[in-house]
């Protein structure tokens, strides 16, 4: 099939390098977001998809809105089988799902329907889901509740932060998504309803999602940690400014500490929750890079009876 391919980030990079691999079909563009500032200097930056495809000589069109209409009239004439998706990040509308003869096909981080949304694999993760995985489906104009083509499992490991899942998952279900290709295109693959139980939503995590409560209990906090590493980054609050947490463990046989309360040892950082303690491993105070938990200490010169989260 010809196809054009959507998508914006470093997450997106995987499936396109497998769909330009393929034999069976040819990548004659892909759709990304327009360059965007990056870095101190805030100068404009190519998404990683539309850098990957220049350097493979594949046509990059960065439209503003993908109803604008000069991009609409270059889809028509390259005239696509398929458009597959990966993590596009605008919405399509009515006007350019009708233009390739067999739909737009996301990969989608998630066992539909479950998590739709933005965040799915962050959700998974705070959810505290021991199994997630991968979806291909048919774009609908609703969220995420196409018919399915295929999907891919992944078990979460006890130590997974969103970023290790994603990029797991991102090769996973780049294979995935070559494989709907080829289904679709020998009319071996049927796209499959979703049901209607066992939906789930993953709207985008906000800051204050990523805030945490050190009432709740240990495996709550160590859920949210994971689930906001990298970003947008589970933090707290001390001495009034903000902390963000990187890496943590829990630690059962400790049940001393009140929620929040610290305990600076010479080599290690424990804070109190609603059931037993974390250790903190790395933090980043406000303005700092991130630094082992036990040399912020240090450095903040922790007192008996401090805590985090005011």
């Amino acid at each position: 099939m010809k196809l054009v391919f959507a998508g914006t980030p470093e997450v997106a990079v995987p499936a396109l390098d497998a769909l330009i691999a393929s034999e069976r079909h040819e990548v004659a563009a892909v759709v990304t977001r327009p360059d965007a500032p990056a870095g101190r200097g805030r100068r404009l930056v190519a998404s990683p998809v539309a850098e990957r495809a220049e350097e493979a000589g594949v046509e990059v069109l960065k439209p503003a809105k993908p109803r604008d209409a000069d991009f609409l009239e270059r889809l028509r004439e390259i005239a696509p089988d398929c458009c597959p998706v990966v993590a596009y990040g605008a919405l399509l509308p009515r006007v350019a799902l009708d233009v390739p003869a067999r739909g737009w096909v996301n990969l989608h981080f998630s066992l539909l329907p479950a998590w739709r949304g933005a965040a799915p694999v962050q959700h998974s993760l705070m959810a505290g889901d021991e199994i997630t995985g991968a979806s291909t489906f048919l774009i609908e104009e609703g969220l995420d509740s196409g018919p399915v083509y295929g999907t891919v499992t992944e078990t979460v490991r006890p130590t997974d932060t969103s970023g290790d899942l994603l990029t797991r998952l991102a090769f996973a279900g780049a294979g995935l998504l070559a494989a709907t290709m080829d289904g679709i295109e020998d009319g071996s693959l049927q796209a499959v309803p979703q049901p209607d139980e066992g939906v789930t939503l993953a709207p985008k995590i906000t800051v204050e999602d990523a805030r945490v409560d050190w009432a709740a209990p240990a495996l709550r906090v160590d859920r949210v940690v994971r689930g906001c590493t990298p970003a947008p980054g589970a933090w707290t609050t001390f001495r009034g400014e903000r902390l963000k947490l990187v890496q943590a463990v829990p630690v059962p046989d400790r049940t001393d500490l009140a929620p929040g309360q610290l305990a600076a040892g010479k080599n290690d950082v424990h804070v109190g929750t609603g059931s037993y303690a974390l250790e903190l491993l790395w933090v980043q105070a406000q303005g700092r890079k991130p630094m082992r938990a036990a040399d912020w200490a240090r450095g903040a010169r922790i007192t008996e009876g401090e805590s985090l989260g005011g």
